[in-house]
């Protein structure tokens, strides 16, 4: 038989093989080849239709994209849970109903600021305003203190129209990060003066076209009734906005031929949900509708515009470990959500990103701290019988005994009398019909040197363990929040990111330049030192109950 020899090497052996042999390998390499060829169209294949849209979408260019950033305050991953399994029962839905979030879900955002593991709203909302991280309490800032440009005002330098809808006071952490900076936080009255930016900066323009939301109280004179201001400059004279402040001009607000428009509907934050009088106050999925449509039929929308919505509430729910107030503003937080995602559907060139600052309350559900092996359960009809934030009912305690306390009455049964007037006010309000003899006693006999904050705190402990949730922090904590997207470049948001990602994401969507923009409205600009003197911090002095103002 004929061979052929296959030298290796010149060292190696030779190889026989024969010709079949040599035949057989060919084959197997062929193959071998023609199965990596298809493997690679296969995938190039799959690759192409799974980012067409995004090759499509970047066609677009001469298209507007409109951004609508919602941010949910305070809103972690167990608050989505305790928002679905409560939105499932109150609407007799099924186990697996979704909620309008959780049909959008596409990542996580790490929240930890410039300076702490757990970040406060002021920075956790720079971080997505302008991209950076930043330490807690500053405003649009970078760690230095100096000004940092945001996602509001590049879309605005860029010719697209801007707004703002929130249930805070429009001055509040938030919305502050995106509409104008501070060096803290509480210096709202300073915040309001960058939506009269004649006195804050001569060479910065009017950056918002809309605002909706609450804090009227920031930007009327100290001599006024409901002012908050510290000083006597009055911000709604000789303004460029169209002025409202109820509900009435609210609902005859046209949707044309209207901006620049201005909307304070409370001298500090708006209500709870579970407490806003429809006839007084429009909700916030109302307020975004309307947004929606100003904005969208504006005459000179040519390039698209720039809208913040924030559930502001559902932060200051959880900072008073108020289940009821928390599940209703998250509720009506979905609502807001539905307005959008509908809007998107008629308007596919527009993208809705929503996300969390960071966690509030660090939310447990389930509460059994039993001495035997717990059971799994929780009581959702304890929390749908509340009909008032506990913040509330405890100023209506405190009011109740305050006037027991002007009663001249020395009869024995004053006391007992007083004990039922409670337990009448925590049924009524709470839905409690079996109020312990040591929760009574605790509300009633404390209240000398007692504040109406330790008081709400108590009543919503009294609705959370017999809901069997827990909390563990009047504060933040530092877990990852939910990221959800919808629309055009949404798949972009995929997975994790860091805070600062997010932002980043979007003034690339948005073809803007937040570094060279910083450059150009503020390299000469330096704020006021003003953050360390006490007067300088203006402080709401409604009958209402702040943790953080």
């Amino acid at each position: 038989m004929k061979v052929s020899y296959l030298p290796v090497s010149n060292t190696d052996k030779p190889l026989l093989y024969s010709k079949n042999d040599l035949l057989k390998k060919n084959i197997i390499k062929n193959k071998i080849i023609n199965y990596v060829f298809s493997i690679c169209l296969i995938i190039f294949g799959g690759l192409f239709i799974l980012f067409k849209n995004d090759i499509n979408e970047k066609n677009d260019k001469n298209e507007p994209v409109n951004i609508i950033f919602m941010i949910s305050d305070g809103f972690g991953p167990t608050s989505e849970t305790f928002g679905r399994t409560y939105y499932q029962y109150i609407n007799n839905y099924s186990y697996d109903t979704l909620t309008p979030l959780d049909e959008i879900l596409v990542g996580q955002s790490r929240t930890r600021s410039y300076s702490s593991l757990i970040t406060d709203s002021a920075a956790g909302g720079t971080a997505y305003s302008c991209g950076r991280k930043t330490y807690n309490y500053g405003v649009a800032v970078d760690p230095s203190g100096h000004p940092c440009a945001t996602l509001l005002e590049g879309a605005h330098d860029k010719g697209m129209l801007t707004g703002i809808v929130v249930t805070s006071r429009v001055t509040h952490a938030t919305p502050a990060s995106f509409l104008g900076h501070a060096r803290n936080r509480h210096e709202e009255d300073f915040i309001a003066t960058w939506l009269a930016p004649n006195i804050t900066n001569s060479n910065y323009d009017r950056q918002v076209d809309l605002l909706f939301g609450g804090g009227l109280c920031h930007f009327i004179p100290s001599y006024e009734h409901n002012s908050c201001r510290n000083d006597e400059k009055n911000l709604l004279e000789d303004t460029e906005f169209l002025f409202i402040n109820d509900r009435e001009k609210f609902d005859n607000l046209n949707d044309t031929n209207v901006l620049p428009v201005m909307g304070l509907f409370t001298p500090d934050h708006m209500s709870f949900e579970i407490d806003r009088d429809p006839k007084k106050e429009p909700a916030l999925w109302e307020m975004t509708d309307k947004a929606l449509r100003i904005l969208s039929k504006a005459g000179n929308n040519k390039k698209g515009f720039f809208l913040l919505i924030e559930g502001s509430r559902i932060d200051m729910a959880a900072h008073g470990n108020d289940p009821a107030a928390h599940a209703n503003d998250i509720l009506a937080y979905y609502k807001t959500v539905d307005v959008v995602k509908k809007f998107v559907d008629k308007n596919p060139n527009t993208l809705v990103i929503s996300v969390s600052d960071h966690e509030t309350g660090g939310l447990a559900l389930g509460y059994q701290p039993t001495k035997v092996y717990p059971k799994y359960i929780w009581h959702p009809e304890v929390i749908t019988k509340v009909k008032k934030s506990t913040n509330k009912i405890a100023l209506q305690i405190e009011a109740l005994l305050k006037s027991a306390d002007n009663i001249d009455n020395d009869e024995d049964d004053n006391s007992d009398t007083l004990y039922d007037q409670i337990s009448d006010i925590i049924f009524e309000t709470m839905g409690i019909d079996d109020t312990t003899e040591n929760e009574l006693k605790f509300i009633i006999e404390s209240r000398i040197g007692r504040t109406p904050i330790e008081l709400a705190n108590y009543l919503a402990k009294m609705i959370s363990h017999r809901s069997k949730i827990a909390w563990t922090t009047h504060g933040h904590s530092g877990a990852d929040v939910n990221l959800y997207a919808y629309g055009k470049h949404s798949k972009l948001f995929q997975g994790s990111k860091e805070n600062i990602e997010v932002g980043r994401l979007v003034e690339r969507i948005m073809n803007i330049n937040l570094d060279e923009l910083t450059k150009r409205l503020f390299s000469n600009y330096e704020l006021p030192k003003t953050n360390a003197a006490p007067n300088t911090m203006s402080r709401s002095n409604f009958d209402e109950i702040h943790y953080h103002h």
